[in-house]
């Protein structure tokens, strides 16, 4: 079901930026556009071409034809010219517009772009109506200069693990950002401007793709669903949080002692077995005990490893995973608007709470990221200590020295 707010419906089909008047130049929305401003002044159209090829384009296409399309198709607005010539528009991911209910923009490899682009397009126009816009034609002898780029620079590794920050048409400081900002340890894997709030991702297949495959979503009330779940942290065990729970009120008892962290889960096991009438020698309840145990010890190897490695002070601890699942909330708060089971007012309300969440919780960046980082290791790791851990820990370490980074720029506290 595709839903419609009508405050959501929009002029804003296609990218319009006005030329700067000043001698001082342009403030682009990132570095892509930025450097793509300057080759264009230059009329360097082959570093244009460089420069797309490791970065990518993206294309405009009605909602209803890219929900119809087969598997092999790939359809793709294009502009017909009073001269007769026929145009292909594509754009950069900073300079896209706002989503549109009935507009989607779909992403491409320069390589893919020599297959997708119809035979019958004369002109590929790169950021057309933004002061660096370039235009190339596409016979076959260009679209085979894109795929000789494309072989030999596109490195989708190297469009992950980094800050990313939008200069332009931002939230301003509030909630919204803040929520954005939750988000950080995965744009900085996906390599996602973290502060765009109008969100295109992968493009809409991209977008589809993604959280049918990582999430099991496929539609809009999979997407209410799953959105409610991460926020109201639901989807990741409770346990976690009730044995970390524990040591929290027991620091807050006399004199702060956690020694008998380990009998403390137990006995409150034990106490809520007793009001629920559930025997305490039956096998799956013992199992449970055991497997709480356990998971205290789990806890503080962790702990330790985060104490070495820097990212927690030398006498810290983690006082919630949350921070797991309202990070991931804040992100799929944007996979939903991407892929169109979420309306722009619904994506935007999901990511304040998830604001609120943070700060009922933790009372730093820092702290947050450590919960993150616990929370996705007690999921994935294992006390493995491998690329499950290693690789937050060096998204923890850019995200709290990067100087674009959100955590150095977004207040923690917002008002």
């Amino acid at each position: 079901m595709h839903v419609v707010s009508e405050d959501e419906l929009h002029d804003e089909f296609f990218p319009s930026i006005p030329s700067p008047e000043s001698a001082a130049g342009w403030q682009a929305p990132t570095e892509l556009e930025q450097h793509l401003y300057k080759l264009s002044r230059a009329d360097n159209g082959y570093a244009y071409l460089r420069t797309l090829a490791t970065e990518g384009v993206y294309y405009p296409v009605r909602l209803d034809h890219a929900r119809e399309a087969a598997e092999d198709e790939y359809p793709m607005l294009t502009v017909d010219t009073s001269d007769g010539r026929v145009v292909a528009q594509v754009y950069t991911a900073g300079v896209l517009p706002r989503p549109h209910p009935y507009l989607v923009y779909e992403y491409a490899t320069l390589g893919a772009l020599a297959h997708v682009v119809p035979e019958q397009v004369d002109v590929l126009a790169v950021n057309a109506a933004t002061p660096c816009e370039h235009f190339f034609l596409t016979d076959d002898e260009e679209r085979e200069v894109w795929l000789d780029l494309h072989h030999e620079l596109f490195e989708p590794d190297e469009l992950m693990d980094r800050v990313v920050t939008r200069r332009t048409r931002v939230p301003e400081p509030g909630a919204l950002l803040h929520g954005l900002a939750c988000g950080a340890h995965l744009c900085f894997r996906n390599g996602d401007a973290w502060n765009t709030a109008h969100w295109h991702g992968m493009g809409y297949q991209g977008e589809v793709t993604r959280i049918s495959r990582d999430w099991g979503v496929d539609s809009r009330e999979d997407w209410l669903r799953t959105q409610e779940g991460l926020l109201e942290r639901e989807l990741s065990s409770s346990a976690w949080n009730d044995v970390l729970g524990a040591r929290n009120m027991l620091l807050e008892g006399a004199n702060g002692a956690t020694d008998h962290w380990r009998d403390h889960v137990e006995a409150s096991l034990r106490a809520g077995a007793r009001r629920s009438l559930t025997p305490t020698d039956d096998p799956d309840f013992m199992s449970m005990v055991a497997r709480a145990r356990d998971l205290v010890g789990k806890i503080l190897r962790y702990e330790a490893r985060f104490r070495a490695d820097g990212l927690l002070p030398p006498d810290g601890i983690v006082r919630s995973a949350a921070a797991w699942d309202i990070g991931r909330a804040s992100k799929m708060a944007r996979w939903g608007l991407g892929a169109r089971y979420a309306t722009e007012t619904e994506a935007h309300t999901a990511l304040e709470r998830a604001s609120r969440r943070a700060q009922e919780i933790y009372g730093s960046w820092e702290e947050f990221s450590a919960g993150y980082i616990l929370g996705r290791c007690l999921h994935f790791d294992e006390e493995h200590f491998g690329s499950w851990y290693t690789t937050v820990l060096e998204a923890h370490r850019e995200l709290t020295t990067d100087p674009d980074s959100p955590w150095l720029t977004v207040p923690f506290t917002t008002p």
